[in-house]
């Protein structure tokens, strides 16, 4: 039996809904996308995130990392992103161009710290040594750095999802914005 093809209204739901499943389920396969981001040097610089919030009102994805990470001033110096998300299950490609946003303090990062610090991912914002940081030998350890921790959320701000699905009756190609949708070419 053929499932009904969705239109855009459902799929932009579906694609929200799908972006806030897996920040609940740890083996949803859009949890770890690829971030891209501009280098220190002009080049492109790709990373696997972990996705912590969905927020389909606001159009905004969260991420948490240590401010000392070399992408925190990436970031900043260049807030245009892209992140690519793929689904086997769904046959689904997602792509969504963003700006970022980071927040080292606040509210919002103590509430988060408060949650996270009671977790065994603790110690990955409590190190010692930045990331990326030299160790002397394979033998040397990370070991914390103290109660200070280093966690920050980065936010990125939704500017448009390219959406594609792969389908042996036929692939499809949508671009959603905020306030406009359009059919593409596959």
């Amino acid at each position: 039996m053929d499932t009904p093809l969705l239109n855009a209204t459902d799929i932009r739901q579906r694609i929200w809904l799908e972006l806030q499943r897996a920040v609940q389920d740890r083996h949803h396969e859009w949890r770890t996308p690829v971030l891209a981001t501009v280098g220190a040097d002009a080049l492109p610089q790709a990373r696997t995130m972990v996705l912590r919030h969905a927020d389909a009102r606001q159009t905004a994805l969260q991420f948490y990392t240590d401010s000392r990470s070399p992408k925190i001033e990436e970031l900043e110096a260049h807030p245009s992103v892209a992140l690519v998300f793929w689904s086997k299950r769904l046959s689904w490609q997602l792509r969504i161009r963003a700006k970022a946003t980071v927040q080292r303090t606040g509210a919002e990062v103590d509430a988060v710290w408060t949650r996270v610090s009671q977790t065994p991912a603790a110690g990955d914002y409590l190190s010692a040594k930045a990331p990326g940081d030299l160790l002397m030998d394979e033998t040397s350890s990370n070991t914390s750095g103290g109660s200070q921790h280093h966690l920050a959320i980065v936010t990125l701000q939704v500017q448009d999802m390219d959406w594609l699905e792969l389908a042996r009756t036929g692939h499809r190609r949508a671009v959603f914005t905020a306030d406009h949708w359009e059919w593409r070419v596959p």
